[in-house]
């Protein structure tokens, strides 16, 4: 009998070596090789190939805005675009624990509920699991079929026999195909059964949602080529001193990418947040607390900043930040101190973004400069207050993109009075106040 071909895969890049190596040339990960045993050409089970299609003009070619089903989650839908698109293949990742599966099974059954008819299958819990989930979350009334199964070949049968709308697959490390050798989760398994997933999808029509474990840095485990084989990919984030889980797009063939839905983990499983969520009381009128609109993809957020400056014991003052850049808050004490005058040598100073959101644009700057001053000088700002601006080295306060968006959501929260770089053409009950430099601010302040 003759002997198996082996072969060893990195489970990080996947790069193949004849041998084991204790590092990976290409990625320089540790003890991330594999064995693999390669498959026989002649008795591999080939998959059945999409009809070859000839040319058609593009202008023939209908939209697929039509194809379109909501998932009746609005924050869903705004991270997707309007919903989910037919044949398409939709990827979640996120830290375990976080509700990558509550909110595909939440999904599931309010997409069930108008007739579809959805598959979840599950591969490391079994049917009593799903159901007592689903009671927690109330849909196990709901026509979900459930199928608890490792092989890839009982999910593609099942899918013969029922012919489902959606497949719901969580997750997709712990299933394997009878056409490979090695284990499941491994790159070989996860790069096959991608790809008979997606063929699914496109030539069925089927929507196909897979929910995939991510590494300790943060990234969906397995091959890049995971996420280039799908449609869209969906990151969760979690501020878990509050229960806020931020859900990301950061690819979408069928629309914008970078945008976020807002959820709270309950008892009930996943609730819609609004923007309100992030503003705190705006009765206390505490000094070091201002307020700021920042764009989440094509959303505006009004968040709140609050800034702590107390006299240092140490020979080397503090500088600590929550949700934000310690490199650019150094940078704004400096232009504070050269181009403001302001002494802040001798002062511990310390950043907080409320409600877990990170701040990744200059759009907060002059917010940050605001409340540094207001909390270095005891002096409070009114709450009806925002500023919106970039500081620049030099001291010169930059107008950002997106104005009238993060103006539009600040007059819905209550905000009254602008302090921006440049006078704008919004609302007449608007005041704005005009500032070209730092100086200049802290004349006004």
């Amino acid at each position: 009998m003759a002997k198996k071909k082996s072969k060893y895969v990195c489970q990080s890049c996947g790069y193949i070596s004849p041998a084991w190596v204790g590092k990976c040339p290409e990625c320089s990960g540790w003890s991330t090789f594999v064995e693999e045993i390669e498959a026989d050409e002649k008795t591999t089970a080939i998959s059945k190939r999409i009809p070859k299609m000839k040319p058609i003009s593009l202008k023939d070619v209908k939209g697929l805005e039509t194809e379109r089903t909501p998932t009746g989650m609005d924050e869903l839908d705004q991270v997707l675009g309007g919903g989910l698109v037919k044949g398409s293949v939709l990827l979640v990742g996120g830290e375990p624990g976080i509700g990558k599966s509550t909110i595909m099974l939440q999904c599931a059954g309010i997409l069930s509920r108008d007739r579809l008819k959805v598959l979840y299958v599950s591969g490391e819990e079994s049917a009593a699991q799903l159901k007592l989930r689903g009671d927690r979350l109330g849909v196990s009334d709901n026509e979900i079929d459930i199928l608890s199964t490792n092989s890839l070949e009982d999910v593609l049968q099942a899918c013969e026999h029922e012919r489902p709308d959606y497949i719901i697959l969580d997750y997709i490390q712990t299933v394997a195909s009878d056409d490979l050798n090695s284990a499941a989760g491994t790159v070989g398994q996860v790069k096959h059964v991608t790809y008979r997933l997606v063929e699914l999808a496109k030539s069925r029509g089927i929507t196909v949602m897979i929910v995939g474990q991510v590494t300790k840095d943060g990234y969906i485990a397995g091959p890049k080529v995971l996420e280039h084989l799908v449609d869209t990919v969906l990151y969760f984030e979690c501020d878990y001193s509050r229960g806020v889980r931020i859900l990301r797009s950061v690819k979408n063939r069928f629309g914008p990418t970078n945008e976020v839905g807002i959820f709270e983990m309950t008892d009930k499983g996943l609730v819609e947040l609004s923007s309100y969520s992030f503003v705190e009381d705006k009765k206390d009128n505490s000094a070091g607390r201002v307020f700021v609109p920042v764009m989440e993809g094509t959303r505006a957020f009004l968040i709140e900043v609050q800034a702590l400056v107390a006299p240092t014991f140490y020979q080397f003052p503090k500088r600590n930040c929550m949700c934000f850049d310690l490199n650019r808050l150094n940078m704004l004490l400096a232009v504070l101190e050269k181009k403001g005058g302001i002494n802040l040598a001798g002062s511990d100073i310390y950043i907080n973004v409320a409600g877990g959101m990170k701040i990744t644009e200059t759009s907060a700057d002059l917010a940050i400069c605001a409340a540094i001053i207001s909390s270095f000088r005891d002096r409070p700002i009114p709450t009806e207050s925002t500023f919106i601006g970039e500081v620049g080295l030099t001291g010169v306060i930059r107008p950002v993109s997106n104005m009238g968006s993060r103006m539009a959501e600040s007059y819905k929260m209550g905000i009254r009075k602008y302090y921006v770089p440049e006078k704008l053409e919004f609302d007449k009950s608007i005041e704005t106040s005009l500032s070209i430099n730092i100086s200049q601010f802290l004349d006004r302040f």
